[in-house]
């Protein structure tokens, strides 16, 4: 893996046409759940990790001092807390699901499915995608799907980079149709009390008004130059079938228990633990402290805390000049829009927070406009959203070299069109 990382990184711009080198690349494993650095509990800590416990640390401290009422800092970790279990427990179904190679079996039978059409393939690709950031969050679409679309280009002999950016533009974008798909989202749901099914109603088109004008801005932007053909991989055959079976069942469990309504706190860690017993049973070597999620679940906690802090010390009132309180068109406008810059600014999570502090619970409509702007928004800046972190990071793990330049400006023009159409549908719907 070293050895084919270390020619991987010879890639010196995203615009280059790689096909050469992957066709050339010997064909590896495709394995969503090894990153090349060990992380976990174990492992070193990395940027991520110390950002993460520097917040629960700072929230800890103005709970402490004083600047955040103790009474708030427990109803804030009360709100949370069937977040928490949920993200703990999805995480680690999605990881043993990748360890399972249910992903692996998937992304080889699109990409042979595609028939060596660099079309066809595009569209699995997006469906691909999308469909996971659907049931199984974005996070999961960037830690699990971007390593498998990146390990099939080099199998297929395609460019990387298209599969690359479909992953973290899906990741985000494609977020819109569940509480599931986001943290925001469950935040959104609790708020205007809407079941799955009902919120998922209410925001149908415009998610399909986001992928439409994603798939047309990946198409011009990334896909185009791509070759018309490529020569299509051998089938992949899950090394464990009993793991294979269980982790695929265990996924349909979710999905099917996600559309029947089924609490996430309750239903989530139930389908994680089924997994965890099959691969104590079939595969216990995989289970590893790195499986756990801790920094995600501090991240989230300290995050909260902090917003919930600064929002009482003046940012409210910034997001309330900002946002406004009209329930109409014009407040679902302007909700989205500061959702989506300050998003890019700061990060998406914080930005929703403050913003869902200032608008009046009666403004169901203006608060999914929020929802919107700071879910397809984060398409500019690499820590708009985890998610766009986490692909990033294992972008440069595996040598894809990424023009933060083209970067910035594709995913601006990007994100002012996907919100534009969205926010649209939304107001007219």
């Amino acid at each position: 893996m070293k050895t084919n990382t270390r020619r991987r990184r010879e890639v010196a711009t995203v615009d280059e046409d790689l096909s050469a080198t992957a066709a050339a690349a010997p064909a590896e494993p495709i394995s969503a759940a090894t990153p090349a650095h060990p992380r976990g509990l174990l492992g070193r800590l990395s940027g991520m990790d110390w950002l993460a416990i520097a917040l629960l640390v700072a929230g800890g401290l103005a709970t402490a001092t004083g600047l955040l009422p103790a009474r708030d800092a427990s109803e804030t970790l009360e709100r949370i807390l069937p977040i928490l279990i949920f993200l703990f427990s999805v995480v680690i179904l999605a990881e043993l699901t990748a360890e399972a190679e249910v992903f692996d079996v998937i992304a080889a039978r699109v990409t042979i499915a595609a028939r060596g059409s660099n079309v066809a393939l595009f569209w699995l690709c997006l469906a691909f995608a999308a469909l996971t950031t659907m049931f199984l969050n974005l996070d999961t679409t960037a830690v699990l799907l971007t390593p498998v679309m990146l390990a099939t280009a080099v199998r297929a002999g395609v460019a990387p980079l298209p599969l690359a950016m479909t992953t973290v533009w899906l990741a985000n974008t494609a977020s819109l149709l569940l509480p599931v798909s986001n943290l925001t989202n469950l935040l959104a749901a609790s708020r205007v009390k809407l079941s799955p099914v009902a919120f998922a109603e209410r925001m149908a088109l415009p998610q399909l008004a986001a992928i439409v004008v994603v798939a047309g801005c990946l198409w011009i932007f990334y896909w185009r130059r791509n070759p018309p053909r490529y020569t299509p991989p051998s089938p992949h055959r899950a090394g464990n079938r009993p793991l294979f079976w269980v982790a695929s069942v265990c996924c349909a469990v979710f999905i099917t228990g996600l559309l029947l309504d089924v609490p996430l706190a309750y239903m989530t860690p139930v389908c994680a633990a089924v997994l965890v017993a099959a691969f104590a049973k079939w595969g216990r070597r995989h289970l590893r402290w790195s499986l756990i999620p801790w920094r995600l679940v501090v991240f989230v906690t300290g995050l909260f805390l902090v917003v919930e802090t600064v929002g009482q010390h003046g940012l409210d009132s910034m997001m309330t000049s900002l946002i406004g309180t009209d329930p109409g068109a014009t407040g679902t406008w302007r909700a989205a829009i500061a959702g989506g810059g300050f998003a890019n600014i700061l990060n998406n999570l914080p930005s929703y927070v403050a913003g869902e502090a200032v608008i009046p619970e009666a403004n169901h409509t203006q608060g999914l406009g929020l929802l919107i702007g700071t879910n397809v928004g984060p398409l500019i800046t690499p820590w708009a959203s985890l998610a766009t972190l986490i692909w990033a990071e294992h972008c440069r793990n595996r040598g894809v070299a990424i023009d933060w330049r083209k970067f910035v400006l594709t995913g601006a023009a990007t994100a002012a069109a996907v919100l534009a159409a969205s926010v649209a549908v939304l107001i007219v719907t």
